[in-house]
């Protein structure tokens, strides 16, 4: 539509406006109207209201990808609840912690994660729960939920997210803001704007959720999209193959994935990758875990310049890259949005030149804090500027580069190496397909170097390879950033958005180095 962004825009709206568009065209569950997921979201504000969740308080979410996560997600937004999507990775005890901390009044459950339950029995929490599917003595959300109108609710307010970092470094931490002003229709009608900067554009989809729902970035997205229109095709887990069939299937315009699935899609067998006709694809957002430069460019080599991608974290986004300024600029994470100032400290808070490695920085004169947790708030921030703890530089016109987390720094023999470096090496190598670079104990360097490969499918992993592995860095690397020892490994430990569990190889590795 020519003149689409004059229209009003966000989910009430549309939901208003155009009650038969389409918000879901494919689910484990099935499509959905506007009105018809409108219908059920006031539907849920009932229920939770008279559970006895108020404002402010809590709803939180243990679901696989579908519906009804969709549907929470919308009602806390129309009434001032706060959206608490969990990670269904984590264990028993790592939820039940979550959920105790956060405060949470009511908890939504798939049948699928009841294991969980003993332990939240454990906390003494007045917790109220409904499930999606059978689980013995928790009322089932689809026949409870019926007892309550699909009217629109009374005092609406608009609500927001509240979420828990992966605990890749630490402890999850929680992350909440204060509630949006006005009502939520005017809400979601700024919501749009999200998606607008990054090209979505308006009832031009639909949007392809191929990466876990609780995360906080698919959650950003696919909210996104629907306040511009954009019907959703979600997958209820990512398999490679059939992402491509369901780009052509739905001609797809839009789409959020991290790294690890961009190296699953350039594994499949080339005859299976030009089988499919992408090319409908128009804006392929990532972010959560650092992309190689080589991976990133062989997507944009498929798919074309229609690869996005976003700098930042739950506390805060920072920088886009547009798809024509990282071809220009390879590497980069982009310049900062609108609103926000990127800057380069050195460890005694002093702004750094351009070109100047130090540790990265973000004001967006909104701030936020770790709830319940004023120490690990203040550690982050410098006067109104924030840290998610990660190290690069800015060019000389603005552009953002990472080097590598903080915490993941080695140091050997008294200089900085940045893992993400030698990690972005050894991926270029054919017979690696995935690798996780960490510093280990080392009594006459302080650290040294170790990789932890997974060898490519068909590829004999063991001394010879480990031999090659080293010798190719070598062609490519200063010595002293060059791996000294080479582990294989089956898998890696990584999070649904790709990132590394370096803290538990390190962690893993510092023990057996003790006890040797």
């Amino acid at each position: 539509m020519s003149d689409a962004w004059n229209q009003r825009l966000g989910f009430w709206w549309i939901a208003e406006d155009h009650p038969q568009s389409p918000a879901v065209v494919a689910s484990p569950e099935g499509p959905r109207t506007y009105s018809e997921l409108a219908d059920g979201a006031h539907q849920l504000v009932h229920l939770f209201r008279a559970s006895g969740a108020k404002a402010g308080d809590p709803v939180a979410a243990l679901l696989p990808n579908g519906l009804t996560m969709v549907e929470v997600s919308l009602a806390c937004q129309e009434s001032g609840l706060l959206f608490l999507p969990l990670n269904n990775h984590l264990t028993a005890i790592e939820l039940a912690a979550i959920i105790e901390h956060s405060g949470t009044r009511v908890l939504v459950i798939g049948a699928a994660f009841a294991n969980a339950l003993a332990e939240l029995d454990a906390t003494g929490l007045e917790l109220t729960i409904f499930s999606v599917g059978p689980i013995e003595g928790i009322a089932e959300l689809a026949t409870i939920r019926s007892q309550y109108p699909t009217s629109i609710p009374e005092e609406r307010i608009p609500g927001g997210l509240f979420v828990y970092t992966s605990g890749t470094t630490g402890k999850p931490k929680g992350i909440r803001r204060a509630l949006p002003k006005g009502s939520p229709e005017e809400a979601a009608n700024e919501g749009a704007l999200f998606g607008r900067a990054f090209d979505f554009r308006p009832f031009d989809g639909p949007m392809l959720i191929s990466t876990g729902m609780f995360h906080g970035g698919s959650h950003a997205y696919f909210i996104g999209a629907l306040h511009v229109g954009h019907a959703l095709v979600i997958m209820e887990r990512f398999d490679a193959e059939e992402s491509l069939r369901l780009i052509e299937r739905h001609k797809v315009r839009s789409a959020y994935m991290v790294p690890t699935q961009f190296s699953r899609l350039l594994r499949l067998a080339p005859e299976i990758r030009t089988k499919y006709d992408v090319s409908s694809l128009h804006s392929v957002v990532h972010s959560a875990a650092p992309c190689p430069r080589e991976v990133k460019q062989k997507m944009m080599d498929w798919w074309g310049p229609v690869v996005w991608e976003t700098y930042g974290g739950m506390e805060g986004p920072a920088t886009i890259a547009k798809p024509h300024r990282w071809l220009e600029k390879p590497g980069t994470v982009g310049r900062a949005i609108r609103g926000v100032r990127v800057s380069i400290l050195d460890d005694d808070g002093h702004e750094l030149e351009a070109g100047k490695v130090g540790n990265i920085y973000i004001e967006n004169g909104v701030g936020f804090a770790y709830h319940n947790d004023s120490a690990e708030t203040e550690k982050a921030h410098n006067g109104n500027r924030f840290t998610i703890g990660d190290i690069g530089h800015l060019d000389a016109d603005g552009y953002l580069f990472i080097s590598d987390r903080a915490k993941d720094m080695i140091i050997t023999g008294g200089t900085n190496v940045y893992p993400m470096e030698i990690e972005a090496v050894l991926t270029g190598h054919p017979a690696v397909a995935d690798v996780a670079v960490i510093g280990i104990p080392d009594a006459d360097w302080g650290e040294s170097v170790k990789a932890i490969v997974l060898a490519a499918p068909g590829v004999e992993a063991g001394d010879a390879l480990a031999a090659e592995l080293i010798a190719f860095c070598k062609t490519k690397l200063a010595s002293y950033k060059c791996p000294r020892s080479v582990d294989f490994r089956l898998q890696l430990p990584r999070t649904e958005a790709g990132k590394l569990y370096k803290r538990q190889l390190r962690d893993e590795y510092a023990t057996m180095t003790n006890s040797a």
